[in-house]
């Protein structure tokens, strides 16, 4: 019986280091987008952050329970829309602020300019990407952190005829939003 006992236990740990090492690799691969995910729908660094500690959480839980039906990164993905979306729902509607990041990174490259150029395009592409509706904004993260048509179709749980028609519609906001000086 304790031999029984102690091949079980071994097994267990087998199999939990194996999770853990599939985790970590995802993770590390994804993360900087899984990041960026997560700040389209928040807009404070630490809410940000909450809402990243909240999906890798929810990719721990779920990683033992994925079957293989659809790729690594789409079932990662999906789990990081669940919880953006339910992170959404919880939270009481802010004014928007710009998101503020709490560290200054030293950047060697030459030129400052074009790099701050550079950040203020990408900030109010994400500030102009929060004021989507939902269902334009799950889309169009997807798309820009490379997810072909087919496979946010796989995560959204939509055809893929309507991503392409969502993708228009939400690009066509955006260029309008950006127009307005959001």
């Amino acid at each position: 019986m304790a031999a029984e006992s102690l091949l079980f236990n071994t097994s267990e740990q087998t199999a939990t280091d194996s999770v853990a090492q599939r985790f970590h690799a995802l993770i590390e691969r994804n993360g900087p987008s899984l990041l960026r995910l997560a700040s389209a729908y928040t807009t404070t660094a630490s809410d940000r952050d909450d809402l990243f500690q909240d999906i890798a959480l929810s990719i721990w839980q779920a990683l033992p329970g994925f079957r293989g039906e659809s790729s690594e990164r789409t079932f990662i993905y999906r789990v990081a829309q669940n919880r953006a979306i339910a992170h959404l729902a919880r939270r009481p509607r802010r004014p928007q602020t710009e998101l503020v990041e709490e560290q200054a990174v030293y950047d060697p490259r030459p030129d400052p300019e074009q790099q701050l150029a550079r950040e203020q395009q990408r900030d109010r592409l994400m500030h102009a990407i929060r004021r989507l509706p939902a269902e334009y904004r799950r889309v169009i993260v997807l798309v820009l952190e490379g997810l072909s048509h087919t496979e946010v179709a796989e995560v959204l749980g939509l055809q893929a005829n309507n991503v392409a028609v969502r993708v228009n519609r939400a690009k066509q906001m955006l260029r309008d939003l950006l127009k307005e000086g959001v």
